[in-house]
């Protein structure tokens, strides 16, 4: 065998190596939510824009949304957003927040994703 065959082969062992070894270690929290491409497309966008949030889904029920963890106020895009639509925030329980408008009440459920990524969905009734 020649030395570049040889190299060539060695390089192709080591990719996939490498391959399995981040889907090993990383595999769980990249599929969480099921298909991570449109959540990794969005963690993207968040990167390369000045965008506070992202929209991942939008469904007929539901929007999904991706925002970067603020540190001590993970919710507070999530709080935001809803200001934005009319929505005044009422109270926190658990992973869900509670929002108030024309005597309604919309509950919008959000949940860590990783270390740095909050999602929150948010029926489709409330953002109209």
């Amino acid at each position: 065998m020649s030395w570049l065959k040889k190299m060539f082969i060695t390089l192709m062992f080591s990719l996939t190596l490498a391959a399995g070894l981040f889907i090993g270690f990383f595999g769980p929290v990249l599929f969480q939510e099921g298909n991570p491409v449109p959540l990794l497309v969005s963690i993207l966008k968040l990167k390369t824009t000045d965008s506070n949030y992202v929209q991942f889904l939008n469904s007929e029920k539901q929007s999904m949304y991706l925002a970067a963890n603020q540190g001590k106020n993970p919710l507070f895009e999530v709080k935001e957003f809803m200001k934005s639509k009319g929505w005044k925030f009422e109270e926190q329980m658990g992973s869900g927040l509670i929002f108030l408008k024309d005597e309604n009440e919309a509950i919008v459920l959000t949940r860590q994703y990783s270390k740095y990524f909050v999602i929150w969905d948010v029926s489709k009734s409330v953002v109209r």
